[in-house]
């Protein structure tokens, strides 16, 4: 079983926390960065545990956009460190907190995600997108005009319309624990073909309903495993094989 997206650099006790989702049954994980610092803190895990670890770098949306110096060292990191990096990520566009940062515009957002997409083209690197609502289509145009072949919009809350573009693209969507008690996130996986389908925690990302006051774990992803294959009428395990298939598809290379 894989978490196909999980900030591993937040969490507090790392070791043991692995140790503990391996005997679990915990095959891997999709570690994402969210800055420059972060970045070198996945690769390090990366080293650290080369076959339980996906490694993505990239700088998330919705914060302030990087400084040029940053940037500047993040693709000298990616360049050096090629060998460790499976995708770029986390990227994409602001929603929630555009409105937060003077002299911030959607445009520059853009701009910046552009010539992220084009890094990982020239890189052959998948994108990890984090773009919802009204910034999905943005995001996904930018994909098409790149021709972009891989890539995985995680958490993807869109219109139906949008997500019949994505999958048709041949896109990943993944759903998280929310699956499990919120009914837009049970119209996606009824919208999604099981071949494009991944699983993902977004820990330490809290949630609700049956996970209230619980660390975020990749342990959550047997109770998402056991909704999807409840929505989709199939087995456990047929869901549990397919969603794997798409996770090393996507980031094995």
């Amino acid at each position: 079983m894989f978490d196909a997206h999980i900030h591993l650099n937040q969490y507090k006790e790392i070791d043991q926390q692995i140790e503990r989702w391996k005997n679990a049954g915990i095959t891997g994980v999709v570690a994402v960065s969210t800055d420059l610092q972060s970045s070198y803190e996945t690769l390090s895990l990366k080293q650290k545990y080369p076959d339980f670890i996906f490694a993505a770098i990239g700088f998330h949306p919705e914060q302030p956009l990087p400084p040029a110096q940053d940037v500047a060292e993040w693709e000298r990191l990616l360049h050096n460190e090629r060998h460790l990096v499976s995708a770029i990520g986390e990227v994409g566009l602001p929603y929630y907190s555009l409105q937060k940062y003077e002299n911030a515009s959607l445009e520059s957002y853009i701009d910046f995600l552009d010539n992220m997409v084009s890094i990982s083209k020239a890189e052959a690197l998948p994108l990890v997108l984090h773009a919802v609502h009204s910034h999905a289509p943005i995001a996904y145009d930018i994909l098409v005009k790149h021709q972009i072949k891989k890539a995985h919009f995680h958490w993807l809350k869109a219109a139906p319309s949008v997500i019949a573009q994505i999958v048709k693209s041949g896109y990943y969507i993944s759903v998280t624990p929310e699956v499990c008690y919120r009914s837009r996130d049970q119209e996606l996986v009824h919208q999604l073909p099981l071949n494009q389908l991944l699983i993902e925690t977004d820990g330490p990302w809290p949630f609700s309903g049956p996970f209230q006051n619980k660390l975020t774990s990749p342990l959550f992803l047997q109770d998402v495993t056991e909704k999807i294959g409840e929505l989709k009428k199939m087995a456990y395990e047929t869901v549990l094989q397919q969603v794997k298939l798409n996770t090393l598809a996507l980031y094995k290379g």
